[in-house]
């Protein structure tokens, strides 16, 4: 990971009589993290970890036990994203800081040594589950880099990482190295085709071509790969045509699964989402406040009606096969994450 420059103050800590901060906690380290470097108004700073290992608490039954987000926020700026709130818990209340404000986690490999022997050989880990591991600032900082020379270490974990980047690609042997001890899949997420329309919804991620030629470039590399189209967005990039050549498209590439699911809007994502429609797609935005209405889920049927379609399709394009790498076999299955997840 590159060297850190000399400490400077993030926030003005909200000081109490004594001269001491009122904050704690994640809050606390999050005020004391230091400026790396500024750029088109995305800032970095460190973050203090103390843990990385995140134990899963979830009333949805998710397919993993364990998660890792190397970076709190992401500079992709999604305008569906879900995981705005974690900002919440460092006091940033306005949903922007979320993608202006990236916090890159220290010691992030030690950090990881030490904890997996938390980890039962059945439990699952997740890699990437609120923020994009592969996002601008790995290019320079090497956080996910260190964390996979860390489990190639090891042995005998059921890994699974999730991604919209293709800078995935380099650290192809990294990853063939950490299959060869662990039960590894890659899940690139792909949520529409149409350039132009990707370039609004998700301003900074890669263009979908490019992932899906690290979709490509994964699975000629022998690695278990495959999409997410998540979320769908219902009158955007919901019709079953668009569906289709999103997992058309990836077969062709050599995905062997996908999956996906609707769109869900916490207060924290509808504050950006809702306003990003009334600019770009206006005729929608009161279908969508009486769709969101008091709650952050469509309903079933909807979702039901999705997952009929997207099984229909793996069918269709032969997604249905059996893992055709056993080395590389998942415990994560397909449709666990189309009933149970939401990712970015």
């Amino acid at each position: 990971m590159a060297s850190l420059p000399s400490p400077q103050p993030l926030l003005p800590p909200e000081v109490a009589h004594d001269g001491k901060s009122r904050l704690v906690g994640i809050a606390r380290l999050a005020s004391e993290g230091e400026s790396i470097r500024e750029g088109h108004n995305v800032e970095y700073f460190t973050l203090a970890s103390k843990s990385l290992l995140n134990r899963c608490v979830s009333n949805r039954n998710m397919p993993f036990t364990w998660t890792i987000n190397p970076y709190r926020g992401c500079e992709f700026a999604c305008k569906y994203c879900y995981a705005r709130y974690t900002h919440e818990f460092m006091e940033m209340r306005d949903s922007l800081d979320f993608e202006r404000k990236i916090y890159v986690k220290q010691h992030a490999a030690a950090l990881l040594r030490h904890e997996l022997r938390k980890v039962k050989p059945e439990e699952s880990i997740a890699l990437g589950t609120a923020t994009d591991p592969y996002q601008p600032a790995e290019r320079r900082y090497e956080v996910t880099r260190a964390i996979l020379e860390e489990f190639a270490r090891h042995r005998g974990h059921e890994l699974g990482i999730v991604t919209k980047s293709n800078l995935i690609v380099r650290d192809l042997d990294l990853l063939k190295e950490v299959a060869r001890s662990h039960h590894l899949s890659v899940h690139i997420t792909v949520t529409t085709l149409n350039v132009d329309l990707a370039r609004i919804i998700e301003p900074r991620a890669p263009r979908p071509d490019l992932r899906l030629d690290a979709v490509r470039a994964i699975s000629q590399a022998g690695l278990r790969v495959g999409i997410s189209c998540c979320p769908v967005i219902p009158g955007i990039t919901d019709s079953p045509k668009d569906i289709e050549a999103v997992i058309s498209t990836a077969a062709e590439a050599g995905a062997d699964f996908a999956f996906a699911n609707p769109l869900f809007l916490k207060p924290c994502s509808a504050a950006v989402f809702l306003p990003f429609l009334e600019q770009n797609f206006p005729h929608l935005a009161e279908d969508y406040r009486q769709r969101y209405r008091d709650r952050a889920f469509l309903p079933p049927a909807y979702a039901k009606r999705l997952s009929e379609l997207v099984k229909r399709l793996r069918e269709k394009y032969k997604m249905t096969r059996a893992d055709r790498r056993p080395a590389y076999a998942t415990k994560w299955p397909v449709q666990a994450f189309e009933e149970q997840m939401n990712l970015f």
